[in-house]
């Protein structure tokens, strides 16, 4: 996926899924649109739905019932260990990320090479992050600090992993401020690494933004916090007009249709100048 994209000059839609009801929204949106989907899991997302093995069983399940035939990914969002990956990878996923960026890189190197030679025996792709994508993701708040065109490289060549999320400028959750991606050393990146770049925290970015991050070698752009407030939105509007409501298919349901209309917005954003 991520190679077809980087090739041809737009990104695979990354969307982090928070149920069984958002999963199902997402693939017969992206079935929909003809385009190939990553499902992001984090794992707070995967302890609240029962953990790796149900959200497995469940998205393969959904795939076959509601005869998906787009390519979907299982992606972990945010590893924090190799027993974490290993953990998704026994249950059915097909990529993860390894996230040690929270360590020095010498360390981040070591866990990562880790999880890069269990998933590739197992056909499985590895993502990694160099720098630190500060924010509030799960609850979990951390501060950012850029990667360097040295550091991406050294990640790379000592890792040999097959998609690389470099710290640029963008936040998880939602942006005080501008968002602020310094896209010379993006650029330099693109010319530099052989590998798919990711963008994470996706939300809140401006759509010329996200154009120049394409541009720069985005190949995957995540986004999460974006689907959840169009929800949320949309819910909150359901209760208001009928009060007495209590049926929770109903309500969960009832911001549905927000979602889709947002999903088609972001992939034509994202193929805006596809090749």
């Amino acid at each position: 996926m991520l190679n077809d994209a980087k090739n041809k000059g737009y990104a695979v839609a990354h969307f982090n899924i928070n149920n069984l009801e958002w999963t199902m929204y997402i693939l017969e949106q992206m079935e929909k649109l003809k385009r190939p989907v990553i499902l992001g899991v984090s794992e707070g997302a995967a302890r609240y739905m029962g953990g790796f093995l149900v959200v497995s069983k469940m998205v393969s399940s959904l795939i076959e019932t509601m005869h998906i035939t787009i390519p979907v990914c299982l992606h972990v969002d945010h590893g924090s260990s190799f027993l974490v990956c290993k953990e998704a990878i026994d249950a059915g996923f097909t990529s993860v990320m390894i996230d040690a960026s929270k360590y020095p890189l010498e360390e981040n190197i070591k866990i990562t090479k880790e999880v890069v030679s269990y998933a590739h025996e197992r056909g499985i792709s590895v993502e990694a992050e160099v720098g630190h994508i500060g924010g509030s993701e799960d609850n979990v708040s951390s501060t950012s600090f850029n990667a360097t065109l040295e550091d991406a490289m050294t990640l790379y060549q000592e890792t040999q992993i097959d998609a690389i999320a470099p710290a640029l400028g963008s936040v998880h959750g939602l942006y005080k401020g501008e968002p602020n991606l310094d896209f010379k050393v993006m650029d330099e990146m693109r010319q530099h690494l052989p590998i798919p770049m990711v963008l994470h925290g996706g939300t809140g970015i401006e759509e010329m933004k996200i154009q120049k991050a394409i541009s720069c070698g985005i190949a995957k752009i995540n986004i999460n916090t974006e689907l959840q407030i169009v929800w949320s939105k949309a819910v909150r509007k359901f209760l208001e007009e009928n009060k007495e409501a209590y049926d929770p298919r109903k309500i969960i349901g009832s911001g549905k249709e927000a979602i889709q209309k947002r999903i088609t917005e972001i992939v034509s954003l994202f193929e805006q100048n596809r090749k």
